[in-house]
């Protein structure tokens, strides 16, 4: 897999042109087709939660040299900050691709719903003898 044409295909998942009624599998492919056929990608509220993670537990590591007086280096705390900031971004990224890519799921969901007023019932099964 050439590099370029990773990126090409990686800045698909997030563009206008990745809708169902494309024709190609490259599009409705997760990531080109690295992720996989039935990958639903979540990247907003997986980088959401990630980053709410990765800030929680830098607070955590941050909060025992502060309280305990263990691990009191500089070092250390530049990289809880480190930690820290990684959150941030990660975090941000989940919002900024909520943002573009919106709710994946709820148009599938849409999809399934019927015409409730052209419904009408299943015919029953009758069993031949």
């Amino acid at each position: 897999l050439a590099q370029g044409n990773f990126w090409i295909k990686l800045t698909l998942v997030f563009s206008a042109q990745h809708s169902e009624d494309a024709h190609s599998s490259t599009y409705k492919m997760a990531l080109g087709g690295l992720a996989g056929q039935n990958c639903h990608c979540q990247w907003g509220l997986s980088g959401i939660l990630i980053g709410l993670v990765v800030m929680a537990a830098a607070g955590v590591f941050t909060a025992i040299p502060v309280f305990f007086d263990y691990f009191a280096y500089q070092w250390y705390y530049a990289l809880c900050w480190f930690w820290f900031g990684l959150g941030v971004v990660i975090f941000v990224f989940g919002i900024f691709a909520e943002l573009v890519q919106g709710d994946v799921l709820a148009k599938k969901a849409a999809a399934r719903e019927i015409d409730e007023e052209n419904a009408s019932a299943p015919t029953p099964y009758i069993m031949i003898q």
